[in-house]
């Protein structure tokens, strides 16, 4: 119980949550979630995942609170081709069919590409084969020197704006994967130029790639499942890119 009642300040310290705050949301009083805390009073199964779902802990955390506090994880973790995510496949590839003719990926938790329309491909000629090689990190192959990194025209801005993103992930997860991929991204040649994302005047970092049509100017959005029950579904991200500009909408085909 001592871990459970470590990992519970934890998140409540990322959440930034007193224990009073928590033991309001979860309908118990303080002292007993203090007791909790201390490992004076044991949590039932059901009180674990109230104060999980609280903390708006990731399925992966919650599953690991469980079995700090002696239950077995209730969340399953399937692979990408599992048969019983076949509907989940399916729904994915609509969204990323129906996102064309712009580009539009399914990442995991790792950035590693689980999907990507038509769209995509003809954006990645000239990356190095190795790169291209499953399993495809996208993170990686947009920094890379033998990957996209040459080509794209604001690289300084992109890059600072890639990396901040994984670094919040690396502060809230500690996933070990996730910091030797920022460690590795970190070590790659710097732009002369190179900024800190937010410091552009524009409302978001474009991603501006240039072709042999020109240059192709994006803004990208995210989109994940909602209220998802199984792990990889709720680590899976949709990133879509959006033409910024006239020119690309005219390039890529749209309307």
């Amino acid at each position: 119980m001592e871990n459970f009642g470590r990992m519970l300040k934890e998140w409540r310290q990322v959440r930034r949550r007193s224990q009073l705050d928590l033991a309001l949301d979860a309908e118990i009083s303080a002292r007993h979630l203090s007791f909790i805390e201390t490992g004076r009073a044991r949590p039932s199964r059901e009180m674990v995942l109230r104060l999980a779902e609280q903390l708006d802990m990731p399925l992966r955390e919650r599953n690991l609170l469980l079995l700090a506090a002696g239950f077995a994880p209730v969340f399953p973790e399937r692979g990408y081709e599992d048969p019983a995510l076949g509907p989940v496949r399916a729904m994915v590839e609509r969204v990323l069919a129906g996102h064309a003719p712009f580009p539009a990926v399914a990442i995991d938790r790792h950035w590693t590409l689980l999907a990507a329309n038509a769209a995509v491909g003809p954006l990645l000629a000239g990356c190095d084969a190795v790169l291209l090689k499953p399993p495809v990190n996208v993170l990686r192959l947009s920094l890379h020197e033998r990957g996209l990194a040459p080509r794209i025209a604001n690289l300084p801005e992109w890059r600072a704006h890639l990396l901040l993103r994984l670094r919040r992930q690396v502060a809230e997860t500690a996933d070990p994967v996730l910091s030797a991929l920022l460690e590795e991204l970190i070590s790659y040649p710097s732009p002369s130029s190179d900024r800190r994302a937010g410091e552009e005047a524009g409302i978001a970092v474009p991603f501006q790639l240039a072709t042999e049509a020109g240059v192709l100017s994006f803004l990208s959005t995210t989109m994940v499942f909602g209220t998802p029950r199984d792990i990889l579904l709720s680590e899976l991200a949709v990133e879509a890119f959006l033409p910024a500009d006239d020119f690309t909408l005219v390039a890529l085909g749209g309307r």
